[in-house]
C-alpha cells in the first residue's frame, strides 16, 4: 500500500503516532465538536430538513473522511455551500430524492478519485466558483430573514426559491415579532464582538446559551419567539438506517441526476479548496484522489443515516489546526464527541431559539460571501470575466445552483475563459 495512489493520510500518520499528539488531537477534536453543533443543526435547517440531520452528517461523514481522506487535518460535515440545493430538493423530491442524489453524488465522486480526476478541478474558473459562492450567500440570508425578524407564514404559503421567500416576507411582516428580533438582535451582537474580547469559547455556542436563557427566563420574551421543539422534533437514540424506506425507481433516479451532479462537483470543490488551505497551515500535499474518493464514501453513509450531502469545511478545519489537531485521529474524535452529543445530550438543542439560528446563518453567509473577491474581479478583470460572475451569481440567487453553474461553464467555454493548458499546481 505504500505508493497506492489512494492511501488515507491515516496510514501514514498512525505509524509514528504517539500519545503527546494524542492529547493535542482530543483536545481540537473536542473543541471542533462544540463549534460543529450548533452550526450542523443551524445548516440542517438552512437546507430544510430536521435538525438532528445536520448533526448526522458531521457525525458520519466526519468520521469516514477523517478515516479514508487524503487530508490530515480536513474535518468534513454539513456546509452552506450545500443548503440551497438540499432545500430545493427536498422541497420538490422529499427525502427519498435527496437521499438517492446524494448516493449518486457520492458514486461520482469515488468513480472521479478511482479516475485520478482530482486534479481536474482546477480547470473551473475562479469566476465561476465566486458567483455561485456570493450567491449562496445572499440565498442564505433572505431565507433567513423570517426566523430573524419572526416571521408568521399564513397556512399553506411556504416559498422555496428565494425571491418567493423575499415577497411572502413582504406579504407577511404584519406578523413581525419584537421578541424575535430582540433575541435575533443580541445572538447577532455575540457572534460578532464575542471573538473581539475572548476567542478560547465558540461565539456560536455563547449565543444559543444566551439566547435560551433570553426566552426561557426574561419575561414575556417568550412571545414569538419560536424554538427548535416548536417547530421539529428532536431525536433520541442512535440513527437508524434510511434504506428501508428508499424508492429507487428510474424515474427517482432521473429526477435526482441534475442535483447529483451538482452535489458532487461542489462536494469536490469545496473539499479540495479546504485541503489546500489546510496544506499550508500544516506544511503538507493532501491526496486528492484518496479524499474524492473519501469525500464519495461519507456522502452514502450520511445519507443512509439520516444525513444530508457533506463536504470539507474550511472554517471548522482551520479550527481544527488552531487548537493542535495535526492528524485524522482529531476529525475522528470531533465525529465521536457528536455522537455522544447526540445520544445524551440532544434535547437541550431544542431548547435554541430560531431567531438565534438565523444570527449564525447570517454571519456563516457573510463569511462564505467573498464580497471582496467579488469586488476584485470587477474592478481588475476583463468584462469575460465580469460576464461570467454576474451571470453565474444572478442565476444562482433567482433560479438555482445547477442552472447557474450549467450556464456558467457553459459561458466560459465559449467565451475561452477555460484554459486546458493549466499545469498542476
Amino acid at each position: 500500500m505504500k505508493n497506492f495512489y489512494l492511501k488515507p493520510k491515516f496510514f501514514d500518520c498512525i505509524k509514528e503516532y504517539k500519545s503527546a499528539q494524542f492529547v493535542k488531537d482530543l483536545t481540537a477534536g473536542l473543541i471542533v465538536a462544540i463549534i460543529a453543533l450548533p452550526l450542523s443543526i443551524a445548516l440542517a435547517l438552512a437546507s430544510g430538513v430536521e435538525p438532528a440531520c445536520g448533526v448526522y452528517t458531521a457525525i458520519f461523514a466526519g468520521f469516514i473522511v477523517s478515516l479514508l481522506g487524503g487530508s490530515k487535518v480536513q474535518i468534513a460535515g454539513p456546509t452552506a455551500a450545500f443548503a440551497t440545493v438540499v432545500a430545493g430538493v427536498v422541497a420538490t423530491q422529499g427525502m427519498n430524492g435527496l437521499i438517492i442524489a446524494t448516493i449518486l453524488a457520492g458514486l461520482l465522486l469515488i468513480v472521479m478519485g478511482v479516475c485520478k480526476l482530482g486534479s481536474l478541478i482546477k480547470f473551473i474558473p475562479k469566476t465561476i466558483t465566486i458567483g455561485f459562492t456570493s450567491g449562496i450567500a445572499i440565498t442564505i440570508l433572505l431565507g433567513q430573514i423570517k426566523d430573524f425578524l419572526g416571521i408568521t407564514y399564513a397556512a399553506g404559503v411556504k416559498p422555496i426559491e428565494a425571491m418567493e421567500k423575499v415577497m411572502a416576507n413582504i406579504e407577511h411582516i404584519s406578523t413581525f415579532s419584537w421578541q424575535a428580533l430582540v433575541v435575533g438582535l443580541v445572538s447577532l451582537a455575540i457572534l460578532i464582538f464575542y471573538p473581539k474580547v475572548e476567542k478560547k469559547l465558540p461565539p456560536s455556542l455563547i449565543a444559543v446559551v444566551v439566547g435560551a436563557l433570553l426566552v426561557k427566563f426574561v419575561p414575556g420574551m417568550d412571545a414569538g419567539v419560536y424554538t427548535i421543539s416548536e417547530l421539529y422534533t428532536i431525536p433520541s437514540g442512535f440513527p437508524q438506517l434510511t434504506i428501508g424506506s428508499l424508492v429507487i425507481t428510474k424515474e427517482t433516479v432521473m429526477a435526482a441526476l441534475p442535483s447529483a451532479v451538482t452535489i458532487a462537483v461542489l462536494a469536490a470543490i469545496e473539499s479540495l479548496l479546504s485541503c489546500v488551505v489546510a496544506d499550508g497551515m500544516v506544511d503538507d500535499k493532501h491526496n486528492s484522489n484518496a479524499e474524492l474518493t473519501a469525500q464519495g464514501l461519507g456522502n452514502i453513509m450520511s445519507v443512509l443515516f439520516g444525513g444530508i450531502p457533506a463536504t470539507g469545511a474550511i472554517a471548522r478545519t482551520a479550527a481544527n489546526v488552531k487548537n493542535g489537531g495535526r492528524t485524522p485521529v482529531a476529525g475522528m474524535v470531533h465525529a465521536v464527541v457528536l455522537l455522544l452529543v447526540l445520544l445524551f445530550l440532544m434535547p437541550l438543542a431544542g431548547l435554541i431559539p430560531m431567531p438565534t439560528i438565523a444570527a449564525i446563518l447570517f454571519i456563516v453567509a457573510y463569511n462564505m460571501s467573498e464580497w471582496r473577491k467579488f469586488l476584485g474581479v470587477c474592478k481588475n478583470e476583463t468584462w469575460k470575466d465580469i460576464l461570467i460572475l454576474v451571470v453565474t451569481f444572478v442565476l444562482t440567487v433567482v433560479f438555482d445552483l445547477v442552472v447557474a453553474i450549467a450556464v456558467g461553464l457553459v459561458l466560459a467555454l465559449v467565451l475561452g475563459k477555460i484554459d486546458f493548458k493549466k499545469k498542476e499546481a
